[in-house]
C-alpha cells in the first residue's frame, strides 16, 4: 500500500473497518481524559460509546454491520476475565491479611446489588427475563453475559446495564467517597470494583495504584460471587 488513500480503500471493503474505527476512537477518548486530566465526566469508555453511536446513526450502519468487525474485540472478554485473577494472585499475601473485612464487603456488595434489583422489579413490575438481566450488572460483562444467557435471561440487555452501571460508578465514585469522608485508597478501590467492575476499575487505577490494585481484586472476586448468588435469586424468582 502506498498512501493512506490505498489503506482506507482496502479497510473499507473489510470488516476491519469497524475494529480499526472502534479503536480509533478509543485512542482518540484516552486522549481527551488524559488532557483534561482524567475529568470523570469524560470517562474514555462513555466518550467512546457517543462517537461510535454517532457515526452509526449519521451513517446509517446497522449495528450487525459495525459487529463484524468489533466481534475481534467482543472475543477478548474471555480472556480478559481470566486474566483479572492475576493481581488477586500477585497480592495473595495482602488480601489474605485483610481476608475477613474483604469477605464481608463483599458478601455485603453482592447482596446489595442483588436486592436493589429485586427491590426495583417489586416496585415497578419489570418482567423476569428483563430482572434476570438486571440480576448479574455488577460483574464483569463476560461473566455477566454468561449468567444471564443461562438462566433465560437477555445477554445484549445484560451488556447494555453492565456497561451503565459501571460508567455511573466511575462518574460518581470519587465526590462519593470524598463526601462520605472515606480517605483509605484500598477501600475505595475495592468499593467501586465491586461494584462497577472494569470500568470503575480503570478510574481507580487513574485516582491511585493501590486504589486499582483493589479494584481489580474486588473485581475478580465479585465474579465468582456474583456466579453463585444470581443463581439462588433466579431459583427464587422462579419458584
Amino acid at each position: 500500500m502506498k498512501s493512506p488513500v490505498d489503506l482506507w480503500v482496502y479497510l473499507s471493503t473489510s470488516p476491519l473497518i469497524w475494529l480499526t474505527l472502534t479503536l480509533c476512537t478509543w485512542i482518540f477518548a484516552s486522549e481527551i481524559s488524559r488532557r483534561l486530566d482524567r475529568n470523570p465526566l469524560v470517562n474514555p469508555v462513555l466518550t467512546s460509546i457517543l462517537l461510535l453511536s454517532l457515526i452509526m446513526t449519521v451513517f446509517d450502519i446497522p449495528y450487525q454491520q459495525f459487529f463484524q468487525g468489533a466481534q475481534f474485540v467482543h472475543f477478548l472478554l474471555g480472556p480478559a476475565t481470566v486474566a483479572i485473577a492475576v493481581p488477586l494472585s500477585r497480592q495473595w499475601e495482602r488480601v489474605r491479611r485483610l481476608l475477613l473485612p474483604i469477605a464481608a464487603a463483599l458478601l455485603a456488595g453482592s447482596l446489595a446489588a442483588v436486592s436493589s434489583v429485586l427491590l426495583l422489579g417489586a416496585l415497578t413490575g419489570l418482567s423476569q427475563e428483563v430482572l434476570i438481566s438486571f440480576l448479574p450488572k455488577s460483574a464483569t460483562a463476560g461473566v455477566a453475559m454468561a449468567i444471564s444467557a443461562s438462566l433465560g435471561g437477555n445477554p445484549s440487555l445484560t451488556a447494555v446495564l453492565v456497561i451503565l452501571t459501571g460508567i455511573i460508578g466511575a462518574l460518581i465514585v470519587t465526590p462519593f467517597m470524598n463526601l462520605m469522608g472515606i480517605r483509605d485508597y484500598a477501600a475505595r478501590g475495592f468499593a467501586v470494583g465491586l461494584t462497577s467492575h472494569g470500568i470503575g476499575t480503570a478510574r481507580a487505577y487513574e485516582v491511585d495504584e493501590t486504589a486499582g490494585l483493589f479494584a481489580g481484586i474486588a473485581m475478580a472476586l465479585n465474579a465468582v460471587a456474583t456466579s453463585i448468588v444470581v443463581p439462588l435469586a433466579a431459583a427464587w424468582l422462579n419458584g
